[in-house]
């Protein structure tokens, strides 16, 4: 990876090359595949370096180790690509901790990243942070809802295009993939649900700043606007993840739900946890083998169709999020990429693993 301009700093390590013509400078990244074919902020010595003062490292400070070809991210190398992405300084700590929680053990990071499921990085984010950095819960929670959120998650695609070379027909091995893959980061609505934030029901912290990342197929969006009961609205986000199981994987893992503000209030009305709801779709949320056989997989049953299969193989597998726009019975389900390889990681902000 290179930075672009004149200006010299001190105490960063990668390559220079400077350009007169901001034409030139795209073309250039765009033909050395450092850019996911959208324009590109050019990553000035000055630029990354105020990046990594806002999060108090020093270039070479190492984020973490890429678990399987061993790979050292370094904190210079993911401040340029933060720029890169139109992240700002502030911006740059979340990077951090969606990098440091992507290459934690359990994610396993390469084998989401380079299977032909296609799956995306699923960024949460949770704390002060989130409107500290400027991130929007509601309207259109789970697209492009502001600019910090999609440059985080585009961030967190270039550092894995250009660190770990995870990109289509190279590592990447993906089929189809997602519009995910782009950017898929999304915040947690805490100032409206008197539900506990997904971070501190995974950290036990409940004031702490913290990402959580998940190995992700695209959201796959419901509707139930003809009943308040928790159960009966549920029973909606369970068909969608059934649907789920017999069309693409049938293992279990962590699936995501995003519930808005219209169904919450039902939630709300009835004294229903997140405990509740995650205890409910555990015991629901189960196909049968033969089930496979109506959707055109019959020579997959293979004498075991009264085998069942659950979805989550516990509830607090189930990531319940708040978000979205005030009005419309809407939601959405995030189905996970291979369940029982993959699991969601939550790492506060400012954490280091394996420095």
């Amino acid at each position: 990876m290179s930075s672009s301009g004149p200006i010299e700093m001190g105490g960063l390590a990668a390559r220079r090359i400077e350009f007169d013509d901001h034409a030139a400078l795209q073309e250039q990244f765009h033909s050395s595949m450092w850019s996911d074919g959208l324009p590109v902020v050019p990553p000035t010595p000055t630029a990354v370096a105020t990046s990594l003062d806002w999060a108090l490292l020093d270039a070479e400070h190492l984020i973490g180790v890429e678990p399987v070809r061993g790979r050292a991210v370094t904190a210079e190398k993911v401040a340029i690509n933060s720029v890169m992405a139109g992240c700002l300084p502030m911006h740059f700590p979340v990077v951090v901790t969606a990098v440091t929680a992507m290459l934690a053990e359990p994610f396993l990071l390469h084998g989401a990243t380079a299977s032909t499921g296609g799956c995306g990085v699923l960024v949460i984010v949770n704390g002060p942070i989130r409107n500290e950095v400027g991130m929007n819960a509601t309207f259109n929670a789970v697209g492009p809802s502001d600019r910090a959120s999609t440059c985080i998650g585009r961030a967190v695609r270039l550092v894995l295009g250009n660190l770990l070379e995870i990109r289509p027909g190279e590592a990447d091995r993906s089929t189809l993939g997602h519009p995910g893959k782009i950017s898929f980061c999304i915040a947690e609505d805490e100032e409206n649900t008197p539900w506990e934030s997904l971070a501190s029901e995974r950290l036990g912290d409940p004031h702490a700043s913290a990402v959580t990342v998940m190995s992700a197929m695209g959201p796959r969006q419901i509707m139930n606007e003809w009943t308040t009961d928790p159960a009966e609205i549920l029973d909606t986000y369970v068909a969608e993840m059934q649907a789920n199981m017999r069309n693409f994987s049938i293992w279990a893992g962590n699936y995501a739900i995003v519930v808005p503000p219209q169904l919450r209030a039902h939630f709300d009305a009835a004294g229903w946890s997140k405990a509740d709801v995650r205890n409910y779709v555990f015991e629901a949320a189960r196909v049968r083998r033969s089930e496979w056989a109506d959707v055109g997989k019959a020579n997959a049953v293979a004498g075991k169709g009264d085998r069942e299969y659950a979805a989550l193989t516990e509830p607090d597998d189930l990531l319940v999020i708040a978000a979205g726009g005030p009005a419309g019975g809407f939601g959405a389900v995030i189905p996970p990429w291979l369940g029982t390889k993959s699991r969601a990681v939550t790492v506060p902000v400012g954490a280091c693993i394996d420095c």
